[in-house]
């Protein structure tokens, strides 16, 4: 019989809740934690957005409609758990504790956007589509082989199980069972592919079956089956029972960099449609409300902290010293090749600085 991988779900579109063997898990606090971060991150997206059109960052890839698979994924890790994340995964990142300011300073084209708070491993987001996963695995199995019960987290999108990169990680991490959580945000565009373009298998969680792993599907747009799902995935990796692959299914609703126009290869209304009927935020907030549960004072507090925090941390990439051009060379060797110290002493004589 053919292996089926239905989408599991804990609170469906209308914020209710649809699992009584699991209501535990639904409570007032961590409501309205979920609901905050969403808040936080999807208004940082918004401006973001907004700075890339003023020409104060760079091209800028936004995530909006994917709030709850990062947020959900992000609040199930550990201090120091390890986190890979893609070009789109900066909601993840700020969520586990990431600076605010380094991310802007990222789509700034500041290598120290890369750099995460002392304490916390956060890999530089993956460019190159897939070629975090392998990282995860390999970092995974290190935290194994030194005996803790670390794990790792690796995001990516439905195009990156198109690469090579994706059955090498997870072929290792089957092999050496280490400590990973594959987690896919299947938003079904690989930039203007759609899925049925991409891939002949019906779902991404099968592929997991040529390497023995288990996988399963659920609906990236309700952060509590996020939480739950990733969470016994990492309660499974930490007792030494090896990689999980998570399928949530989720939608993009913007472009997929601010250099797209997403009107060219999709139809926009599905998109309006999609945001109506299954938006991530505002599922939460139905279930604020049906619980009893919903202040309108304390939703606009948030959303104000939210906006102060995001004008702050733009005004301090915006204060940040103007880069080193010297830079360039000075970490490529550890000792410095005489090609370099010829190039960078002549740029540094252009530009009128000391080489």
């Amino acid at each position: 019989m053919e292996k089926t991988y239905p989408i599991q779900q804990l609170l469906d579109p209308d914020g209710k809740w649809t699992s009584e063997e699991l209501r535990s898990l639904l409570t007032e606090e961590r409501t309205k934690s979920f609901y905050m971060n969403m808040v936080r991150i999807r208004t940082f997206d918004r401006k973001a957005i907004s700075l890339q059109r003023q020409g104060r960052i760079g091209t800028y890839a936004p995530f909006e409609g994917q709030e709850a698979s990062q947020v959900g994924s992000a609040l199930c890790l550990l201090q120091d758990d390890w986190m890979f994340p893609t070009y789109r995964d900066h909601g993840a990142a700020m969520t586990f504790g990431h600076s605010l300011r380094n991310v802007l300073l990222f789509w700034n084209g500041r290598n120290e956007g890369n750099i995460p708070p002392n304490g916390l491993k956060i890999f530089p987001p993956g460019i190159p589509i897939a070629t975090q996963i392998p990282h995860a695995a390999g970092a995974a199995f290190a935290e194994k082989r030194k005996g803790t019960k670390n794990a790792a987290i690796a995001f990516f999108g439905d195009g990156a199980t198109s690469e090579g990169d994706f059955h090498e990680g997870l072929n290792f991490a089957a092999v050496f069972q280490s400590p990973v959580i594959f987690f896919n945000q299947n938003n079904q565009y690989a930039i203007s592919v759609p899925l049925s373009k991409q891939m002949k298998t019906k779902t991404i969680a099968q592929k997991a079956l040529a390497y023995d792993i288990p996988s399963l599907r659920i609906d990236g747009n309700d952060v509590y089956a996020v939480y739950h799902y990733v969470t016994q995935a990492l309660e499974r990796a930490r007792a030494g029972n090896g990689p999980t692959l998570i399928e949530a299914v989720t939608w993009r609703y913007g472009a997929h960099t601010t250099a797209d126009d997403p009107s060219k290869y999709r139809d926009q209304q599905e998109s309006n449609l999609r945001r109506e009927q299954f938006d991530p935020i505002l599922r939460i907030e139905k279930c604020l409300k049906i619980n009893g549960w919903y202040e309108e004072g304390w939703t606009q507090d948030i959303k104000q902290q939210a906006v102060e925090e995001i004008e702050q941390a733009v005004m301090e990439m915006e204060d940040f010293p103007a880069p080193d051009p010297a830079v360039l060379f000075d970490h490529v060797y550890k000792n410095p090749v005489p090609s370099l110290v010829k190039q960078k002493s002549y740029l540094m004589g252009l530009l009128g600085g000391n080489s």
